[in-house]
């Protein structure tokens, strides 16, 4: 009972925090840029305003269209029951594995895609056209630094692969260092992040998710944004899981261990928040037709992880 209400507390806690990350990514651009900032807490104000609104709906748009922000946001809230966050044994830590957690983002990539097609604007096509062409160069980047991770414990569970990983001796691991080159790309591509989209434009000629949304509001639009913060703590919780997997609670950890433990995990989070806050404050933007070199480029570095660990072992 105690491992299952753990698992139960860090899905919730998961999913309710994950706006924070975002507002603390955002807070750290500003300071960054010598501004004041907003806030930690302003994507909250956000969603709680847009929740409190009328939804306006287009009167071609169809079921699809409807559903679509039920799906994204369920699709990441399975994802979060299966990283591993705050404990080694998350709720659904037996149920599935790396490869149903690149198909959960997957399903949401593609429900966004078809609403963003739905209602016939241009922007909205555009929008999918250019989703869809990101994700079917980052997953397969995804799935090889998954395969190097595995590779290494000998199993695709996230859970086994941070309890192995935490256990070995610390050192350098050049399969792991490639591999964690290409998920920190691939990171920033799958959340729509500087440089290969930028979430704060509404420009025709460069947005990619936000076009697909344009049509959205009210509580359709909160959903799509909640969903997209928590995409993003996912990922977050995923690199931390496979290249930082120590500190994470067990089991048999008492309430100290426990609370420990997660204030250990929001340390690292926040690091992480502030390391993306640096990354997009010092990048530009890349041409949309350049994005497919740099999701090439994380792909090769992903196998190159996996050649390396075959012919050395390390």
């Amino acid at each position: 009972m105690t491992s299952l209400a753990l698992a139960l507390a860090q899905a919730v806690l998961t999913v309710a925090m994950a706006p924070v990350l975002l507002g603390w990514i955002d807070q750290c651009r500003a300071w960054l840029q010598n501004r004041r900032g907003a806030g930690v807490l302003q994507p909250y104000r956000g969603l709680r305003k847009l929740f409190l609104k009328d939804a306006v709906i287009a009167t071609n748009a169809s079921a699809i269209f409807r559903a679509s922000p039920y799906v994204q946001f369920g699709a990441m809230a399975l994802a979060a029951a299966i990283i591993p966050v705050f404990s080694t044994r998350p709720l659904l830590a037996t149920s599935a594995d790396t490869i149903a957690l690149v198909g959960l983002f997957a399903v949401a990539r593609v429900f966004a895609a078809l609403a963003g097609m739905d209602v016939g604007t241009a922007f909205g096509t555009l929008g999918a056209r250019r989703e869809m062409l990101v994700g079917f160069l980052s997953e397969p980047a995804l799935l090889m630094v998954f395969f190097a991770a595995s590779l290494l414990t000998q199993s695709t569970l996230l859970p086994v692969i941070v309890e192995t990983l935490s256990h070995r001796e610390l050192g350098i691991y050049p399969s792991q260092a490639f591999a964690g080159v290409a998920f920190v790309m691939v990171l920033l591509a799958e959340n729509a992040r500087i440089p290969i989209d930028n979430p704060a434009t509404h420009l025709e000629l460069t947005m990619i998710h936000e076009a697909m949304v344009l049509e959205y509001s009210a509580r359709h639009l909160a959903l799509i944004e909640w969903a997209s913060a928590l995409k993003l703590l996912n990922f977050a919780a995923i690199g931390l899981a496979l290249f930082v997997p120590w500190g994470l609670a067990s089991p048999g950890d008492g309430a100290v261990g426990i609370a420990g433990a997660a204030l250990f995990t929001l340390f690292k989070l926040g690091t992480v928040g502030a390391a993306l806050a640096l990354i997009e404050t010092l990048s530009a933007k890349l041409r949309i037709f350049r994005a497919p070199e740099f999701l090439a480029t994380a792909f090769l570095l992903a196998v190159l992880g996996l050649l390396v660990h075959q012919l050395l072992g390390s």
